[in-house]
C-alpha cells in the first residue's frame, strides 16, 4: 500500500510539473510565437534544456503537448456554442465565431501551432510544424463529424456524409481564417456572416452572372 501511495504521489507531481512546464512554454509562445526555442522555454521555466527534453522528448512532442492542451480547450469552445439555446443558423454563426475569436485572441499560438517557425534557432530548423499540424485538422475534423452526427438527422448514409461535412468545414475554417488572420480585410463578424451563408447553400441559390460560363 505505501509503495502505491508513493507512486501516486509521485505521478501526480510529474503532472504538476508538466502541467507547470506547459504554462511557462505557453508564455514563450506568446510572446515569441513561430519562433519559440526550447532554450527560451526552458529558460522561462526556470530549468536546464536537457530536463525538459526528459519530460516531452524534443520540440516535436512538447509541440504536440501544446496543441492538444489548445485543441481540447477549443473543442469544449466549439461543442459548447453547437449546443447554444438558439436557431441552426445562430448556432452556426456561433460556431464560426467561437473558432475565429480563439485565434484572434492568440495569434501567436496559432502561429505556433499551424506555421513552420521561420524564426526558430538553427539548431531546430528540422523540426516541421506542417507535419504534427494535419492530424489536429484531422482531429478536429473527426470532432465535428461526430457533434453533427449527434444532433443533424442525415438520413441514409449519415456517417459518411457527417465525415465529409466535418473535414470540410474544418478545412474552411481553417483556410479562410489563416487568410483573414494574415489580412485583415475586414471584421471578423463579416466573415461569419460570409462563411454561414456558404454553408447555408447560398452558393447553390445563387444565380449566374450574364455572360459568364456558368458555376
Amino acid at each position: 500500500m505505501e509503495n502505491n501511495s508513493q507512486r501516486d504521489d509521485q505521478q501526480r507531481a510529474a503532472e504538476r510539473r508538466r502541467k507547470e512546464l506547459l504554462e511557462a512554454a505557453d508564455r514563450v509562445v506568446l510572446r515569441d510565437g513561430p519562433g519559440a526555442s526550447m532554450n527560451a522555454i526552458a529558460a522561462e521555466a526556470g530549468i536546464t534544456k536537457p530536463i525538459l527534453y526528459r519530460h516531452f522528448g524534443d520540440k516535436g512532442g512538447l509541440y504536440r503537448a501544446l496543441a492538444a492542451r489548445h485543441t481540447d480547450a477549443l473543442l469544449i469552445g466549439l461543442r459548447a456554442a453547437l449546443d447554444a439555446p438558439a436557431d441552426r443558423r445562430e448556432r452556426v454563426e456561433t460556431t464560426l465565431d467561437s473558432y475565429l475569436a480563439a485565434i484572434e485572441a492568440r495569434p501567436q499560438v496559432y502561429r505556433f501551432l499551424m506555421h513552420p517557425a521561420d524564426e526558430a534557432h538553427p539548431a531546430e530548423q528540422g523540426f516541421d510544424v506542417g507535419r504534427h499540424s494535419a492530424p489536429l485538422l484531422r482531429r478536429m475534423g473527426e470532432e465535428l463529424a461526430q457533434v453533427i452526427t449527434e444532433r443533424v438527422d442525415l438520413g441514409p448514409g449519415s456517417e459518411e456524409l457527417a465525415r465529409a461535412w466535418g473535414h470540410g468545414i474544418v478545412g474552411m475554417m481553417h483556410a479562410a481564417g489563416d487568410w483573414w488572420l494574415r489580412e485583415r480585410p475586414f471584421p471578423r463578424a463579416h466573415l461569419v456572416r460570409h462563411l454561414a451563408d456558404l454553408l447555408w447553400g447560398r452558393l447553390a441559390a445563387a444565380g449566374n452572372l450574364p455572360g459568364g460560363p456558368g458555376f
